[in-house]
């Protein structure tokens, strides 16, 4: 990888991997679907001018309602059930659960598009989805029966990640990426306006969760967005993608200095487990095979 690839592959994965961080402490203030919601509508006003300063307007005009759906799937979604997870289980847990998200994608692509994985690939997805039972089946047998719910809540975000790959695959191909970045916060905004408002806290949030929401949506969001369509035009999709393997070092890290979350071996172990079963079930990782023998 590029050296200036590096370094923004990096600062990617601390900062997507802060943003269950900064998730939990808006969530409190500003409720699951709240923090969804605002979050969006930041990554939406900082992604839209960056569109038409790039002359790209036209692109987004003609494509914003496809992306718009999609981004429900994408951020929407997702993002509120993250947020419900991180109120009942750590930040740590939450983003190695996260880290199935490829593997998720590969079920679905394998399903919708027809895209059969190869043995390697069957291989990984067992492995994968041992390590995320095992680490469920730990997680809801310990604490309140919320945390099951939250680890729930969590694959079901994972999964709606990968439906959004595959329908962005089928229905936003040749599109601009930021063009899809800002069409998905502008859809996935539009959505959750109504059942924000509908279920909004009936306090004014603190200044300091205000500042959180505002790292969430400009930095961990906006900010993420760009960077990643950076690593991909320097480094290509298949490398910038493995970035997913590295946010929980940081997300768990975190949580342990700034939340005082406890990290047990048996969740790094079902983690690393997680973790390579998504690189063999994504092609990231595979098996060798021998050269024929020369006739």
């Amino acid at each position: 990888m590029p050296r200036n690839a590096l370094a923004d592959f990096l600062l990617l994965a601390a900062v997507w991997g802060s943003s269950f961080l900064f998730t939990r402490l808006t969530v409190v203030e500003f409720g699951p679907l709240g923090t969804a919601a605002m979050r969006c509508a930041i990554a939406a006003a900082l992604l839209v001018p960056l569109v038409l300063l790039r002359g790209l307007g036209p692109q987004l005009r003609r494509h914003w309602k496809p992306g718009a759906l999609i981004g429900l799937l994408n951020s929407g979604i997702p993002f509120a059930l993250f947020a419900f997870a991180v109120q009942h289980v750590s930040t740590g847990l939450s983003a190695i659960l996260n880290a199935t998200v490829p593997m998720f994608g590969a079920v679905v692509a394998w399903a919708w598009l027809k895209d059969r994985p190869d043995a390697g690939r069957v291989l990984g997805l067992g492995l994968g989805f041992t390590g995320v039972a095992l680490l469920a089946g730990q997680t809801a047998s310990v604490g309140t029966g919320a945390s099951g719910w939250a680890v729930l809540a969590a694959l079901a975000a994972c999964l709606c990640y990968g439906i959004a790959a595959s329908a962005a695959k089928l229905y936003l191909g040749g599109i601009a990426p930021l063009v899809t970045a800002a069409s998905s916060q502008i859809g996935a905004t539009l959505a959750l306006a109504l059942p924000a408002l509908w279920w909004a806290p009936q306090h004014l949030p603190s200044a300091s969760a205000w500042a959180a929401m505002a790292a969430l949506g400009l930095m961990c969001t906006g900010l993420a967005y760009v960077l990643y369509f950076r690593v991909i035009e320097r480094a290509g999709p298949a490398r910038a993608m493995t970035v997913t393997f590295l946010i929980p070092v940081f997300a768990v890290g975190y949580g342990v200095a700034f939340l005082g979350e406890r990290v047990t071996t048996w969740m790094l172990a079902c983690g690393a487990v997680i973790v390579l079963g998504t690189a063999l079930s994504t092609g990231i990782l595979g098996f060798s095979r021998r050269a024929a023998p020369a006739r």
